[in-house]
């Protein structure tokens, strides 16, 4: 009885660690996608990453991270870019 409800504890932490590895890839998608896709994708992924309505804070928490730290440092990332871009058409 009790190796039974242990293997099924081992099987819940098995099915948790997979599912936080999914959201985590759709999070890295989205940012593989806002920084090197076709115009349209990187618009598509800056809203779904940086607008506080869609459902990017509850994939982040699905995902193990914090939303509002992730954004911060993305923020950090574009503002890096921005200045580069600047930069190079000057």
């Amino acid at each position: 009885m009790v190796e039974g409800g242990v293997k099924r504890e081992i099987m819940r932490v098995e099915e948790t660690a997979g599912e936080v590895r999914l959201w985590q890839a759709v999070i890295v998608r989205a940012i593989e996608d806002w920084i090197s896709a076709p115009l349209r994708q990187k618009r598509q992924a800056e809203l779904y990453i940086f607008d506080e309505n869609t459902d990017f804070g509850r994939v982040c928490e699905s995902a193990g991270l914090n939303a509002d730290d992730l954004r911060v440092r993305l923020t950090r990332i574009r503002g890096r870019h921005l200045h580069q871009e600047g930069a190079l058409a000057a």
